[in-house]
Order: C-alpha cells, then sequence, then structure tokens
C-alpha cells in the first residue's frame, strides 16, 4: 500500500507517537549521560590513584635518600659510648675522643621492661659521692613530649648543671624517623652530633634551638638546609657534615642499642640510676624528683 493511501493517523495516534519518540530521546540522552558520568568518575580515580603512586615514590625515594649509610661509621668525639653528650657548668662539654661504632656489636635485647619496671639503660649509675647528681635523658627532636619536657624543666636542669649540682646528659636518638617523611629524627641527630664534635661549645645552643623550632610530626621536618643555617647562625659551619650524613651509622647505633636496653620511649630520663615515672616517681613531677636526688647526694 502507497503512503498516499496509508489510513491517516488520529491525533490521539500522533500524540502517542510523539511522546514515544520524545520518551527514545530521553533514554538515550540519560544513557549518554550515564555513560559520561561513569567515565568521568573513572577518570577521576585513575588520577588519584596516579597523584597517590607519584607522592609514594617521591616519599619513598625521600626516605631512601635520607636512609643511614651503612651499620658502621664514625662516632663523633665528645660523645660517649652510649650516645651520650654531657653538659657540665655553663656549656662545657665532657670531652671524649672519637671512635667508632658497630651495629652487629650490639648486645642482644634484654627483652622489653613490664610496666613499672625500670629499663636496663646503660651508663647510667649514680655518680659517686660528692660528685654532682648524673642526669641522663633520652630524646628524639621531633618528639612534641621531649619538646614539652623541655619547655617545662629545661630551665631548671640547665640551672642545677651552671649551679655544679647536676651533669646533664642527652642522649638523641632516631625513634620516630617514621613520624617523618623525610627521617628527620636521625638527620636531626646527625646534625647535633656534627656540633658536638668540632663546636662542643655550641652544642647546647643548637639543642635548644632544634627544639625551639621543631617541626610537627607527621611533616618533612627542616630541611638539611635548615639544620646547616642553624649551628651556621651559632657559628659553627657543619655543611660537610650533613651532607655526608657522618654519623648516621652512628645515630642508627644509638638508637638500637637504646632499644635493645628497653628504653620504649621518649624522653626517658634517668637520675642517679633511677628512672623518672617508675615505682615511687611514677606521680612525682620530675622537678621533685630531682630535687630529692640532689637532697639526698649533698646529705
Amino acid at each position: 500500500m502507497s503512503p498516499a493511501n496509508q489510513p491517516r493517523q488520529t491525533k490521539a495516534e500522533r500524540t502517542a507517537a510523539a511522546r514515544e519518540k520524545a520518551r527514545q530521546i530521553r533514554e538515550e540522552q540519560q544513557k549518554r549521560e550515564k555513560r559520561n558520568r561513569l567515565l568521568l568518575r573513572w577518570g577521576v580515580v585513575v588520577a588519584l590513584v596516579a597523584v597517590i603512586a607519584v607522592v609514594a615514590l617521591v616519599v619513598t625515594s625521600s626516605m631512601r635518600s635520607n636512609a643511614p649509610i651503612g651499620d658502621t661509621g664514625p662516632r663523633a668525639a665528645n660523645m660517649n659510648a652510649n650516645g651520650g653528650v654531657t653538659l657540665g657548668k655553663g656549656n662545657e662539654v665532657k670531652a671524649v675522643p672519637a671512635s667508632t661504632v658497630d651495629v652487629a656489636s650490639i648486645p642482644p635485647a634484654t627483652g622489653q621492661p613490664s610496666a613499672g619496671q625500670a629499663a636496663n639503660a646503660p651508663g647510667i649509675e649514680p655518680s659517686a659521692k660528692g660528685e654532682p647528681v648524673k642526669v641522663v635523658v633520652y630524646i628524639d627532636f621531633i618528639c612534641p613530649i621531649c619538646k614539652q619536657f623541655e619547655d617545662t624543666y629545661g630551665e631548671k636542669l640547665n640551672q642545677a648543671r651552671n649551679d655544679g649540682k647536676i651533669t646533664l646528659e642527652y642522649r638523641p636518638l632516631g625513634f620516630l624517623d617514621r613520624q617523618s617523611t623525610t627521617n628527620y629524627s636521625s638527620r636531626a641527630a646527625n646534625a647535633a652530633a656534627c656540633v658536638a664534635n668540632s663546636y662542643p661549645d655550641k652544642y647546647a645552643d643548637f639543642f635548644t634551638a632544634l627544639f625551639a623550632q621543631q617541626p610537627a610530626e607527621g611533616s618533612a621536618g627542616l630541611s638539611d638546609d635548615k639544620l646547616k643555617e642553624i649551628a651556621r647562625g651559632l657559628g659553627a659551619d657543619i655543611n660537610k657534615c650533613v651532607d655526608e650524613k657522618t654519623y648516621r651509622p652512628m645515630v642508627k647505633y644509638d638508637t638500637q642499642l637504646a632499644t635493645s636496653s628497653g628504653v620504649t620511649g621518649t624522653p626517658t630520663a634517668f637520675v642517679d640510676g633511677k628512672q623518672w615515672g617508675i615505682g615511687d616517681s611514677a606521680q612525682q613531677g620530675f622537678d621533685a624528683f630531682l630535687d630529692a636526688a640532689i637532697a639526698a647526694k649533698a646529705a
């Protein structure tokens, strides 16, 4: 039958046909929009995965480039066999000859201390009668509680050592390398060792400056250039020492030695052989704990 002979559609039929055509157009448009949304979402996912991969690569590369170089190396002059720098009156640093370290020589771990049990840290024994009280503090330069400890008790400790009542030994560790993207704890400890080795009279001021400018946990930390700048501002040139990571094996050694000795966190403080926060001192402020030790030594 020719188009001319086809029955003429009624108005209702034409309306229905138009509606059907419009429905088909809407459905097709909805399908296209759905496809576009899916493509957009997948594009965003792919882009995010790519960004995460790049960030992971950058972080991994950064951490690798800042990793310690080997398990053996020099120990800085003026740092004892346990990784400590001992400060006396003024900014006087106890002289100690340079030596070497070997991570393989660290004694096996004695086991983690149970609750209420002191760490078996080496070199914390009481000083001889008539000598200043020996204070030993394990710290990490990115540890916020260490900064709080210094802000709270630093002035008292410095006054006590300037008065000849105590010797103050700090043992910097790389405990919290995982809390920065550049192993900041170990980098800062290395920089401090560089100062101790070549500019011992600047050590106390450099130590104080690192806590005054402490970076936030989880950040990249202060750059090597910034560490060198801080030292330079105090009159200490540690550029070569920092660039060559001279004492990073030593920091690794000291950190593992502390761990094997049962030191589980920072700050961990000992006063004449007794660990603060353990036993009778568990509920005692550090200032009272220190005063009691000074009084006992003077009796």
